[in-house]
């Protein structure tokens, strides 16, 4: 017997549609009304941006990249690019990604509820 889908930390059901795995219903919705846009030209999901580089500190302890994982980026037929992110909690860990993403790429993050 299969067992029924999990649910996450807050309450969202994984979906997958077009090789995709989704974290939620809601970004799911949001990628078929995406795609569907005559405005859109493409949608790139899950760009990964690297917020810092990994480096090893003055002690010699390794250190990881910090990346950030959008849920979108979607590019317009004007040449517009907009990186979306479809929450329904802003994390703690989110706000300071969002924070050292706008301050290193100079672009805001669009958030989808």
């Amino acid at each position: 017997m299969p067992r029924p889908a999990r649910k996450g930390k807050y309450n969202n059901v994984k979906v997958k549609r077009d090789g995709y795995t989704f974290d939620s219903k809601r970004e799911d919705e949001y990628y078929v009304i995406i795609r569907a846009s005559d405005e859109v030209k493409s949608v790139v999901v899950h760009p990964r941006y690297e917020l810092t580089p990994k480096y090893v500190s003055p002690e010699g302890v390794k250190r990881r990249a910090i990346t950030y994982v959008a849920d979108f980026l979607v590019t317009y037929h004007d040449g517009r690019e907009e990186v979306v992110d479809v929450k329904g909690v802003e994390t703690d860990v989110f706000k300071i990604k969002r924070v050292l993403f706008e301050r290193r790429y100079g672009k805001a993050i669009t958030i989808v509820k």
